[in-house]
């Protein structure tokens, strides 16, 4: 019983940097690894180092974006940060924003 009641703080401990550090941690890691599964082409995305781009060719480890017109550059697939829009989702309706700019000019 001795025994118990010394090693109680550090199991104690333990499990609070389990639930505090390290179980976020592995969600967050969980999250990132099925973002970058799910990139496909059309997909425009953010690098980590702040480049806006979309993708145009993907391999298991490089991804190609269009940055500019005639402008491809190569990344490392762990170089997206993060997906902006996707290409499956419906585009944003014009027709209504030009609606809104129409009673705005009246």
């Amino acid at each position: 019983m001795d025994g118990l009641t010394q090693f109680l703080p550090i199991i104690i401990m333990f499990a609070i940097f389990y639930f505090l550090l390290i179980r976020p941690q592995q969600k967050k890691a969980k999250q990132r690894n099925a973002m970058l599964a799910a990139l496909k082409k059309g997909d425009k995305i953010v690098t980590i180092g702040g480049v806006h781009g979309t993708i145009q060719d993907l391999s298991d480890d490089t991804i190609t974006l269009r940055i500019a017109h005639n402008v491809n550059v190569t990344f490392d697939r762990g170089a997206i940060n993060n997906v902006v829009s996707s290409s499956s989702e419906p585009a944003k309706s014009e027709p209504a924003k030009s609606e809104e700019t129409k009673e705005e000019s009246k």
